[in-house]
């Protein structure tokens, strides 16, 4: 699997924004159109976005929905991948994505309430269609949008899920997330090392450098969002860093 680089697109209250920590308020990006903004990010290359619906995750509500349909609706007519996450909380929330042409949902709660909801979808959709979101504090799964704490390590509940059926894991750290400080490259690699399926790194990526080391992981791929929304570097920069750097 080619390791990508994939533009994150966090919605709230229908705009598209950057929370510093997952936390309401700290918004250091904030764009009107979310459409325009992922349209951008295909325009510049980008085969697979990252969809987070953060009302969903926060609140519950589904404010964006629209919005998150719209990009579906256009991410497929570009053939582009398109991985949604954020308040999926049932197998009708995610049956409900699916159906409407999502590549991939990203479960986090409610896969760590439920851990058999990720069985049944994955015998209904496909493995391939189902990431369990693993975001990492203090080397503890948080749950919640961020609000608690488990009792569980990030590599003992991707083994788990591995074997209940998810076909990629997504982990963030939420240590580095949203801070602009570099990344932790540590809590990725042994999660890459305790599964056989393909991990998704998020949280804290900087600079380009902070890229070649998420790669060298071994993680399949990485999802970078203040850092091209702040001009840190921009996504055409990322992708030229992976080619002039193929065996690092």
């Amino acid at each position: 699997m080619q390791f990508e680089v994939i533009p994150a697109v966090d919605m709230r209250g229908g705009k598209c924004v950057q929370l510093v920590q997952g936390v309401p308020g700290s918004e250091m990006i904030s764009l009107d159109d979310p459409i325009a903004v992922a349209l951008d990010w295909i325009a510049q290359g980008a085969k697979t976005l990252h969809l987070i619906d953060l009302d969903g995750a926060l609140d519950g509500t589904r404010i964006n929905a629209p919005i998150i349909e719209k990009i579906v609706y256009e991410g497929k007519n570009r053939g582009v991948m398109i991985q949604i996450g954020g308040g999926i909380r049932s197998f009708e929330d995610a049956a409900h994505l699916l159906k409407l042409g999502a590549d991939r949902v990203i479960l986090s709660t409610a896969a760590l309430r439920e851990p058999e909801l990720v069985k049944k979808l994955a015998r209904e959709f496909g493995s391939e269609h189902i990431n369990v979101a693993l975001d990492s504090k203090n080397g503890k799964v948080a749950i919640e949008g961020w609000k608690k704490l488990s009792e569980f390590t990030a590599v003992e509940m991707g083994q788990k899920f591995e074997n209940l059926g998810a076909g990629t894991l997504l982990f963030t750290n939420i240590d580095n997330e949203g801070l602009m400080r570099g990344v932790d490259a540590t809590p990725t690699a042994e999660l890459v090392k305790a599964v056989n399926i393909p991990v998704i790194a998020s949280g804290g990526i900087t600079t380009l450098q902070d890229i070649l080391t998420i790669r060298a992981t071994g993680a399949c791929g990485v999802v970078v969002g203040s850092a091209l929304y702040t001009g840190k570097f921009t996504y055409l920069e990322a992708l030229n860093i992976l080619k002039q750097n193929k065996d690092s």
